[in-house]
């Protein structure tokens, strides 16, 4: 059996940033607290806070460009309290009006303030990343303003039981406003409280990537929400309805009106889709949606509702796995939320190859989702699976647990050595949009990767995989 796994390095030694200078915050250093910096850092600086609990976290403002804020020796947790509840003027634990910022590592928890919209990041700035991060308990996880031409990146996040009962349905794990785009990959949102949605975003383009997007125990309302249309392209997901959900529909497009730019094209592909109410549809867009892509998805539970509500110009919905039952997909534990596939599972070797490429992405899937907020490369054998997972990739080994293809050094720069591994093998090189980059064969113990862009890549060889930088 074929193990693809990734070997996740510490989240901060992923990138190599040149940053001004650094700041360090924690309870030995000079620095106790976020707040005690955050009016002396200056563009390109980083600020390393250490790993500890942070209670009463107060509102911190970061202002300046190309920060990077990021939790070291484990993952900070900052717990707002009375001094961001009571702020007539509170928005988040971070605001962060500067330009791209990075943020990593760090845990959000707790934030309320009065007019029910406390978020553990405020995003007032352009071109935001977010990556490793926690958000639990906030009234919203992340809230974005509206910034026409900026970027937001998610990515290896973790947002559970976010909302807010004194406001029901107004608060949600992420609120993306209007900016260009949102990246959403790798990343595990559930179990928004008070009927809120697990992802809502008024972006032109989302791209939603390899998620696990669902609700399990909670009250929420749908799980994904793009009201204004525009570019969606959502493959490799596990979304799920759970039993308790105040909205039966699980995927809405367009349905506050189509006042992004057009096209209005939606590419889904590639998703687990599980509704456990006894009531409910899949898919819901607006009239006036101009493409609707749907195909090798496995969509099973209930549609009383209808499993595609709306009727777009174009639309292809064929090849996907659809049942009222949930246990008719073959999942490995339905019950227990393990949504890969037994080998009897009737959407193995049943899927068709998806020959198009939205916005730099291929439909048909290079990775899958694993938990928590992880994922590997999906390989096949035979024709493509339905649905999320390939089957004979299933593995309780963790990615971080994987030894067995080390790299160095990592991050590098012209050259990469491979340990242990026998003269000429041949290697891949992906990026983590999947896209083929180059191959070879390994000479000496080291690849060549002259010419190849700065960046985060996949490299693949003997069947298993490994992510590393080039700088």
């Amino acid at each position: 059996m074929q193990k693809l796994l990734f070997i996740l390095l510490s989240p901060f030694f992923l990138i190599n940033y040149m940053h001004a200078a650094e700041w360090h915050v924690g309870p030995t250093r000079t620095y106790t607290t976020s707040s005690a910096v955050s009016a002396l850092v200056n563009h390109g600086d980083t600020i390393s806070i250490d790993a500890a609990i942070y209670v009463n976290h107060p509102q911190v403002y970061f202002t300046k460009n190309n920060l990077l804020i990021r939790g070291v020796g484990g993952r900070p947790r900052l717990e707002a309290g009375p001094a961001l509840s009571t702020n007539a003027n509170g928005k988040a634990l971070f605001v962060l009006s500067g330009s791209d910022v990075v943020v990593e590592n760090i845990e959000f928890a707790d934030a309320a303030v009065p007019d029910h919209n406390g978020a553990g990041i405020r995003q007032e700035g352009c071109d935001l990343t977010i990556r490793y991060c926690f958000f639990t308990g906030n009234e919203m996880g992340i809230l974005c303003g509206n910034y026409d031409d900026c970027k937001t990146t998610m990515e290896h996040n973790v947002f559970a039981n976010n909302g807010s009962t004194a406001n029901p349905g107004y608060q949600h794990n992420i609120y993306i406003n209007k900016i260009d785009t949102l990246i959403f990959r790798y990343n595990y949102s559930a179990n928004a409280i008070a009927q809120g949605h697990e992802l809502k975003s008024r972006a032109r383009n989302n791209i939603i990537l390899y998620n696990y997007i669902g609700n399990q125990t909670t009250e929420d309302s749908r799980t994904i929400d793009l009201p204004n249309g525009g570019m969606v392209l959502l493959v490799g997901n596990i979304i799920e309805q759970g039993p308790n959900s105040a909205n039966s529909n699980l995927f809405g497009y367009g349905l506050e009106g189509l006042t992004n730019p057009g096209p209005h094209n939606v590419w889904i592909a590639n998703n687990t889709f599980v509704n456990k109410k006894t009531t409910g549809s899949f898919i819901h867009v607006a009239a006036g949606t101009d493409t609707l892509l749907v195909k090798n998805n496995i969509l099973v539970g209930a549609k009383t509702g209808g499993l595609i509500n709306g009727i777009p110009s174009h639309l292809d919905s064929s090849n996907n796995l659809v049942n009222n039952a949930v246990t008719a997909a073959g999942f490995v534990d339905e019950a227990t939320y393990n949504y890969r596939l037994q080998p009897s599972s009737p959407a193995v070797n049943q899927g068709v190859v998806i020959g198009l490429t939205v916005a730099g992405y291929a439909l048909n899937p290079a990775f899958q989702y694993v938990d928590t907020a992880q994922f590997e490369v999906r390989s096949q054998s035979g024709a493509i699976d339905i649905g999320a997972y390939e089957y004979f990739v299933v593995s309780t080994q963790a990615p971080e647990q994987n030894q067995g293809l080390v790299v160095y050094p990592n991050p590098c720069r012209d050259r990469l050595f491979v340990k242990d591994l026998p003269e000429n093998s041949p290697f891949r090189v992906f990026d983590l949009n999947g896209k083929y980059v180059m191959g070879g064969i390994v000479m000496f113990g080291n690849i060549r990767l002259n010419g190849v862009p700065a960046g985060q890549y996949v490299l693949q060889i003997a069947g298993e995989a490994v992510r590393f930088v080039k700088m």
